[in-house]
Order: C-alpha cells, then sequence, then structure tokens
C-alpha cells in the first residue's frame, strides 16, 4: 500500500470534501486562494488515485428506521483461509451489517449492525448470523448514545 505525499493544497480540499462533499469547484477554489480549474484538476487526480472513493449522503438512522446499532463480536469455530473467505462473502449480503473488521484478538470480526428495533436484531442474529455455518462465539454490544460521530480523517500535509 502506497502512501501519497498531499500539499498543503491537496489537504485543505480534501478537508473541505470531507466535511461538506457538495460544495462546488468554485466554493472550493474560493476556500483555499486557488482557481477553479487547479482545484477541478486536483479532485479529479485524488479521485484517479483513489484518495477519494467516492461521495455518500448521510441519513439519520433514527428517520429511515434504523435506529438500533449493535456492535457485534463474532469468534468463528475454524479459522482456515476458506472459512474465513467463506464468512465474509456471506457477512457482506447481509443488509443489516454496515461495517465488518476482521480484528485481532479473542474475537475474528466486529460487525457493525443497523436494525429498527431489539425485535429486529433477535431475528438478524437468529435467523441471519447464526444460521452462517462455523459460527462460534457471538456478543453484542447496543449503542445506548452518540456521543462522537465523526467520518472525517484528520489530515496533515507531508502525510
Amino acid at each position: 500500500m502506497e502512501n501519497l505525499i498531499f500539499d498543503t493544497t491537496d489537504i485543505r480540499i480534501l478537508q473541505l470534501l470531507q466535511h461538506d462533499a457538495r460544495l462546488t469547484n468554485k466554493e472550493i477554489a474560493d476556500k483555499t486562494g486557488k482557481s477553479v480549474t487547479p482545484v477541478y484538476e486536483r479532485i479529479k487526480r485524488l479521485e484517479a488515485e483513489g484518495v477519494i472513493e467516492g461521495y455518500k449522503a448521510l441519513l439519520n438512522k433514527d428517520k429511515i428506521g434504523r435506529a438500533l446499532i449493535a456492535y457485534t463480536n463474532v469468534q468463528l469455530k475454524e479459522h482456515s483461509k476458506p472459512m474465513l473467505r467463506d464468512f465474509e462473502k456471506a457477512i457482506v449480503q447481509i443488509e443489516e451489517v454496515m461495517e465488518c473488521m476482521h480484528l485481532t484478538g479473542t474475537y475474528d470480526y466486529l460487525l457493525k449492525v443497523a436494525v429498527a428495533d431489539i425485535h429486529a436484531y433477535h431475528d438478524f442474529l437468529t435467523n441471519k448470523l447464526a444460521a452462517l455455518p462455523n459460527i462460534g462465539t457471538v456478543q453484542s454490544g447496543f449503542v445506548m448514545n452518540e456521543v462522537k460521530r465523526s467520518l472525517a480523517y484528520p489530515l496533515s500535509a507531508g502525510k
């Protein structure tokens, strides 16, 4: 994995887009003190290099019926490469799973699960997660209050 070097203008553009991806090239140019064409070209380069992976709308989970967030630790029974691959292929197909991280430590995976309520989580757990082969131990924690949510990475020049 290659670490790219960014100058201060790249950093500023990335910071602006992380906080509001709807900014126009002109607005970004105004905020960076650059003209529109170089800003446009930099954004296209950052997209082509894979630094900017896409643009998304952030939704209010309560208003779309996904008020309950659970972090679910999963330990598999067997850890062979095919079994890990099979689990990963299956888990990405489950719509309630928002994120899946392969971890070191006691548990193999950490899932972020978004559902309507505890009944929907029970359904997810019993009919989807537990139905997968090779599931060993599952431990869940439920979000009581979201204290901080940031999707913006801290950036500095030269990194």
